[in-house]
This record gives C-alpha cells, structure tokens and sequence, in this order.
C-alpha cells in the first residue's frame, strides 16, 4: 500500500479497481487545516484525465504493472497498432484517445515501453528523444544567427515545433518528447 507521500509522476495506482497514472502531483499545506495532496490522475482504461485531492489518510494499491518493448507498426482509423519486435504477428492497438498528445511523437517503428495490467495494453511511452524529418519550415530571414529566434517547423507526424531559425526543410532534427521542444539538428536536408 502506498501513502501520499509516495506518490510521484508516472506512478500507477489502483483507484476504485481501476488502473490510473499520476499526471502532476502538487503538495498543499493550509495552515491549521493540514496537507492534501492535489493531483492529475488519467484513467489508463478510458484515456480520460481527472484532478482529484486526497488527504493525508488516504492509501493506494499499487498497480501490478508489467513493462515490455514494442514497436509502432502503423495507424488506421485512429487506432494505433503495436508488436513486440520479434513477434510483429501479436499485435496490440491503442485508440487515440487513450494515447493522448503520444500520438503527435509517433512514426512506424518507433520503439515504445508499453504499460500491461493483467495481459491488457493500458497505455505507452514514447523515446525521451526521437529523430524526425522536417516537412515544412518557412525560409529564414536575411541575417539570420546561430544564436538568433526561433520559427514554427512541421515535422512528419504534424506535430509544430519551434527551431531555431537555420532549420529547413528536409532536415532532420531530434525533438524532446517530454517538453515538445527543439534539441538538436541530426542531419541537414
């Protein structure tokens, strides 16, 4: 059993006999009133995210979660198909909804953790750093710095994401997929 002052991010509990994922975690103090904890809590069955406050009684049964290594195969009528590597014929599907902002980091073969509770997919997580091909990006300015601002590109999966301004299309360039931010040019178009 887990308290409240266990719980962190990512951390997957069993809430009324259902599997949920700690978004974000906030510790409040109220004077004389005590500590609560406030957090974001996603529904690992339905995709759907709540906030929810627990006082310092409260317990959780953790999770009895199995880790494994799969593959994105490909994405149809949104869902989104999985395969362990060796074995791309036992396949796993995921709805958008249940992926959540994931989605925007998926390309075919893109290697993910997947999270199972009783042999049931629950849910996905993604490469801290991912390499993709820039497909539109505005022409930089004359005068433009290395050190200079930032412009909007689109990658390949559709997802905008602010480089600096010596980026063009054709690159490809390694996004942070836990912040969505620009971190490094990988190859030039």
């Amino acid at each position: 059993m887990l308290s409240i002052n266990d719980l962190k991010a990512k951390t997957i509990v069993l809430i009324d006999d259902a599997p949920y994922q700690i978004t974000e975690i906030k510790h409040l103090h109220m004077g004389r009133g005590g500590s609560s904890v406030q957090t974001k809590i996603k529904n690992l069955v339905t995709g759907q995210l709540f906030s929810r406050n627990f006082k310092p009684g409260d317990t959780f049964e953790e999770a009895d979660i199995e880790k494994r290594e799969l593959v994105h195969l490909y994405a149809h009528r949104g869902e989104y198909v999985f395969a362990p590597k060796e074995k791309p014929s036992e396949r796993y599907t995921l709805t958008k909804d249940q992926l959540g902002d994931t989605v925007q980091w998926l390309i075919p073969n893109t290697p993910v953790t997947a999270v199972f509770l009783d042999d049931k997919l629950l849910g996905i997580t993604v490469p801290i750093k991912i390499d993709f091909k820039v497909t539109e990006a505005p022409p930089g300015l004359k005068g433009d710095t290395a050190s200079g601002g930032t412009k909007p590109v689109t990658i390949e999966t559709g997802a905008i994401i602010n480089t600096p301004l010596f980026i063009n299309a054709g690159d490809t360039i390694r996004v942070n997929t836990e912040t969505g931010e620009y971190a490094e040019r990988v190859s030039k178009g």
